[in-house]
């Protein structure tokens, strides 16, 4: 059975006048995503659960003002350079760049600066099952050199939802693209994540320092709560006295995914929800993932389904180079040159356990 073609119609409209479209898309295992075109944000995800009882299971809001007063980046696309930059301020070429301190009240560059990606008006034309969205990002755009061509695509099919990313560039620049959707497999608005498990296909993490920038190198996860090589509940061991738990008050971390960068996709994480039975297979070329499990959300906003979003209400795997990579030339580079093409690849799929 073919799947039904992708639906646009208005969200909402921009301070200037600019008209906010939302795209849906279906497909035949009975999932439906929601794609904004203000941030390239995926709205909500409905996906069923093991009695085939459907519910959004991605935070976000139901009208376009809760985006626009800078919401902790709800299902955003992330850019130009996801996660975290020392100071804001890297070399490139022998010359230094300076990117605004977006992470207060930490002095680092954040998900590309104060107007990043998330805060944009993209471009969209329909696609086979899906969407793709546009940017051009403009030399020294939030201090980043080179003129930049974004392309997301958003394809759901099988169960499956992908994102696929690639830009080029015409001066030599940094690039560390994302999703940074807050998911919760008992549905939006349910209380915690704390009862889902985690499986990573990860045997090392980036411990952190009090800015939440890097150490140094990957060290192993055994014999820490950061391993997750084997099936945990997140909440089994957040409230353990580790120093990296306190420092980001949860998980808040990078893991160097096993195989490092891949051309294709590859299984990289499970999420289960076993009252509910949904499960997330994650998939990726990217080395790395952060692990954020919403620390910082204090039930002041709450979604379309009415409730609050407090405290590990949601969870983001944001698949990605490593944090302050530009800064760290042993890390796997975020160069992107004239010529070249930045390539990028995540897949969300969807199951249900017996």
């Amino acid at each position: 059975m073919t799947p039904p073609l992708p639906v646009c119609d208005e969200f909402g409209t921009l301070p200037d006048g600019r008209p906010v479209h939302r795209w849906t898309l279906r497909d035949e295992a009975g999932l439906t995503a929601h794609v904004l075109t203000y941030g390239a944000i995926l709205q909500s995800l409905y996906v069923p659960d093991r009695h085939g009882h459907t519910a959004n299971v991605a935070l976000g809001f139901d009208k376009l003002d809760g985006y626009l007063a800078r919401a902790p980046f709800f299902g955003a696309t992330i850019g130009r350079f996801g996660n975290r930059i020392a100071g804001g301020r890297f070399a490139l070429d022998g010359k230094i760049y300076q990117v605004p301190l977006s992470d207060q009240p930490r002095p680092n560059a954040l998900h590309g600066g104060e107007e990043g990606f998330d805060t944009r008006l993209w471009n969209a034309e329909p696609v086979a099952d899906g969407v793709e969205l546009s940017l051009v990002s403009a030399d020294g755009d939030q201090g980043f050199p080179g003129t930049l061509h974004v392309t997301v695509r958003y394809t759901l099919a099988g169960g499956q939802l992908r994102i696929d990313y690639s830009a080029t560039t015409d001066a030599p620049t940094v690039v560390n693209l994302t999703n940074h959707s807050y998911l919760n497999l008992a549905g939006e608005g349910a209380p915690t994540v704390l009862d889902h498990e985690l499986t990573l296909g990860a045997g090392g993490f980036l411990p952190v320092d009090a800015q939440l920038i890097p150490l140094g190198d990957p060290v192993p996860v055994a014999e820490t709560p950061f391993d997750f090589t084997t099936a945990r509940p997140l909440g089994a061991r957040i409230d353990e006295s580790h120093e990296q738990l306190r420092l980001a008050g949860g998980y808040d971390h990078c893991w160097a995914l096993d195989g490092g960068c891949t051309e294709d996709p590859r299984p990289v994480a499970e999420l289960s929800h076993a009252p509910s039975g949904r499960t997330l297979t994650l998939s990726t070329t990217e080395p790395g993932i952060q692990v954020y499990t919403g620390n910082y959300l204090d039930g002041a906003l709450t979604g379309p389904s009415g409730r609050p979003y407090g405290r590990f209400s949601g969870i983001a795997l944001e698949t990605q180079h490593f944090p302050d990579s530009p800064n760290r030339p042993h890390f796997p580079t975020t160069e992107l040159r004239p010529g070249t093409e930045f390539r990028s690849s995540t897949v969300y799929g969807f199951s249900t356990m017996e």
